[in-house]
């Protein structure tokens, strides 16, 4: 596969950013989270969330279901609007930095027989940099073209997205935030369903985003993958439960303390072993103790 080649490229992270605590960074160049609570009538969904999360890397969001993972993405996309709270971005409220943040629904929110090509797709990450009644100039049609390009989607350009497989049709809604040259990716479970080749391909995108210098927060579920993707995770269950590194704090205390033993247990018996640390062998993917062998037991 050849490498990815994306469309603008930043300044890249410092070497090791991914060891830095967030709280290090100076005030100002993170994505806040204050105090934010977010109700489904009677139902609370999140619970005095309070974060700052670096400009930079790749953040899994992970817990059971219901824990408000979807919630807090399309919060921070300004889909859903919070009871209280603030969200701030270098300082600036996030609602005024639209432009900035591109958001990926789960395919099973998508109307997928709406009448629409994949380039027609794509082009839509232009709309938030073009006025009333502007046309694409060559610059946005060269960024249309790249988006393609990058996700290979240039002999699919003219197919209707009904048309495309899962990973096609997942494939063309990440050209279209690349399209946008956004700072922030929000991406809803974007490895659900995908085929092998599209998850590779998605992997090296968001890692490739991440050294570029931007800011990829992703819902996960998928608990063996997580060490391979992401260099740092919030354990969410309404309200924060662990945060920060993923060496540091995906084990199985945090994990346990996240999902419930007996929910920790359910939501791992269908995916690869975690083999205990030994001398002669490498150690649990889920940071720990041995203790992560024996809830497959």
């Amino acid at each position: 596969m050849e490498p990815l080649t994306l469309l603008t490229r930043l300044p890249p992270v410092p070497p090791h950013h991914h060891l830095q605590s967030v709280c290090d960074q100076p005030l100002g160049h993170e994505l806040r989270i204050e105090n934010l609570s977010v109700n489904y009538g009677e139902v609370r969904a999140l619970e005095e969330v309070n974060l700052r999360i670096r400009c930079a890397g790749c953040l899994a969001l992970v817990g059971p279901n219901g824990a408000g993972k979807s919630t807090l993405l399309k919060s921070l996309a300004g889909i859903v609007t919070p009871n209280s709270g603030e969200l701030r971005w270098r300082e600036k409220p996030l609602r005024e930095c639209s432009a900035e943040i591109a958001y990926l629904a789960q395919r099973s929110e998508v109307d997928w027989n709406f009448p629409l090509t994949v380039r027609g797709l794509v082009e839509m990450g232009r709309f938030p940099h073009l006025g009333w009644w502007r046309r694409f100039g060559k610059r946005d049609r060269e960024i249309i073209d790249q988006s393609l390009e990058t996700m290979r989607l240039t002999d699919l350009a003219g197919r209707q997205i009904s048309a495309l497989s899962g990973g096609q049709q997942q494939r063309a809604f990440v050209a279209r935030a690349l399209a946008q040259e956004a700072h922030i990716f929000l991406l809803d479970e974007p490895f659900t369903g995908l085929d092998r080749p599209s998850q590779d391909l998605l992997t090296e995108l968001v890692t490739q985003l991440a050294r570029d210098g931007r800011l990829v927060i992703a819902s996960h579920h998928d608990l063996d993958t997580v060490p391979d993707i992401f260099d740092e995770v919030l354990l969410l269950n309404r309200r924060p439960i662990a945060f920060g590194g993923v060496e540091e704090v995906f084990n199985v205390t945090n994990l346990e303390a996240c999902f419930g033993s007996l929910n920790f247990h359910a939501e791992t018996s269908n995916q690869p072993p975690v083999p205990a640390p030994a001398a002669s062998a490498p150690g649990s993917r889920i940071a720990g103790n041995s203790r992560a062998s024996s809830l497959h037991s």
